[in-house]
């Protein structure tokens, strides 16, 4: 009996790669890109501070987790090193940054964190720039 077939470790590297693939990509353009045309932008930044570390660093700190991280989380580079700060972020969202909110503020990035979560124990995949620095593609 083949307790984990050909089949089943071809399945879980498309499932990882999708799963790293929309999650890097939907943080990096829909929140990543946005934040750091407001770090980069003229004006007033108006951003949250939920650790008290002061409103630019909390946005810069912000900007590379969901751009530079989400970049490297896509294509599956240092992914477990990368998704950290994801991980960190995502839980300050969701138990700081909107902790009374409800639901309906909670839901994105409680998904998100789920999400990440999952790829911080799975790995990368075979499908992945780490796969490939590994020779093994």
């Amino acid at each position: 009996m083949v307790l984990y077939s050909k089949e089943l470790r071809f399945s879980k590297s498309i499932s990882t790669l999708i799963l790293r693939a929309v999650l890097g990509l939907t943080m990096l353009f829909g929140h990543g890109l946005p934040k750091l045309d407001v770090l980069l932008g003229e004006g007033e930044i108006r951003f949250a501070d939920p650790l008290g570390i002061g409103v630019m660093l909390s946005l810069i700190l912000a900007v590379f987790a969901e751009v530079v991280c989400s970049a490297l989380l896509a294509i599956g580079l240092w992914t477990r090193y990368a998704v950290v700060p994801l991980i960190v972020t995502m839980i300050i969202a969701v138990f700081v940054v909107h902790a009374g909110d409800g639901l309906g503020k909670i839901e994105l990035p409680l998904l998100y964190l789920a999400g990440y979560m999952g790829i911080f124990f799975l790995g990368s995949g075979k499908i992945s720039v780490d796969h490939l620095i590994k020779g093994n593609l």
